[in-house]
């Protein structure tokens, strides 16, 4: 009789932040939008892991950064059942609990072409507001809603 043997696909943290449960495909997505390249430290990237939950599963892991309670909120409206856990010394210290934000700045474009945000010197932002169907965003300037899934396929 054979024994099952389980490795860990992804090399542990010893401090920093890892997002776990993102639906696979949104990886890399979140990479970009959040920039977690760009703070000079590792990130480690698992792409269509298996997932017993899931079926398959991205994940992040980015060491000596925590995310703040608005980054990490943030990251609900593209994974909204990701888990993000803040890791010290190799143990997870808190699991941040995510809410989906009243307003988000500076991560999705406005989907509008002829939005001022495509052409002036500002961040986006959009005002939030969940219904029973659907996740709605505002933009600040233009004043068109949109479909959250819109707006986080934009590009």
């Amino acid at each position: 009789m054979s024994e099952k043997v389980y490795a860990r696909n992804v090399e542990a943290l010893k401090n920093g932040t890892v997002i776990d449960h993102v639906p696979a495909g949104m990886g890399l997505r979140i990479l970009h939008l959040f920039k977690l390249t760009e703070y000079g430290e590792r990130v480690t990237v698992g792409l269509n892991l298996s997932s017993g939950h899931m079926g398959s599963k991205d994940l992040i892991k980015v060491e000596n950064l925590v995310l703040s309670e608005e980054q990490a909120n943030e990251l609900a409206l593209l994974a909204p059942k990701c888990t993000v856990s803040v890791i010290e010394d190799f143990e997870v210290v808190r699991k941040q609990k995510l809410a989906i934000p009243d307003e988000v700045t500076g991560i999705f474009a406005c989907p509008n072409s002829n939005c001022v945000s495509h052409v002036e010197p500002v961040k986006s932002h959009f005002r939030v507001r969940v219904t029973e169907h659907d996740t709605k965003m505002k933009c600040k300037y233009c004043e068109k809603v949109f479909s959250k899934s819109i707006v986080v396929d934009a590009r």
